[in-house]
């Protein structure tokens, strides 16, 4: 995958920007939007739109860079219980700085873990598994 520049992908809502999943299995665009007034990520998986808080990029970044280290992605659907010390768990706690979820579509704001980290890889902001389970991401 080519990497993507934070202006591209600023500018990208004409053209999505085509991902995978951690283990390569599914194929999502992403881009860059604002719904009500915040700057959104518009996640496109078949025919189900989600919508991410676009701080969630800053953010994951800032807490993988503060944990130093290799950090479980942990994707779950928002009616699970994410398992904690994870992306997914972060991505969704009062302790990160939006103080809750990132997702934005109340029944879809699951799925953090699996669907951001391949955004920041493209970005060049960490470095991300592609095994068939259990993958973890860093930051660079």
């Amino acid at each position: 995958m080519a990497k993507l520049t934070r202006a591209q992908f600023e500018k990208s809502k004409g053209h999505p920007w085509t991902l995978k999943t951690p283990p390569g299995t599914s194929e999502y665009t992403m881009h860059a939007d604002e719904k009500d007034g915040v700057r959104v990520i518009v996640c496109t998986v078949g025919k189900t739109v989600l919508l991410y808080d676009a701080r969630c990029i800053d953010d994951l970044h800032a807490m993988l860079k503060a944990a130093g280290d290799w950090v479980d992605l942990g994707g779950a659907d928002e009616q699970k219980s994410a398992k904690e010390g994870t992306v997914e768990a972060w991505g969704r706690s009062p302790k990160n700085p939006v103080k809750g979820w990132y997702g934005l579509k109340k029944g879809l704001r699951g799925r953090f873990g699996v669907y951001v980290p391949p955004l920041l890889e493209a970005l060049g902001l960490c470095e991300l598994e592609h095994n068939p389970k259990n993958n973890r991401m860093r930051a660079k």
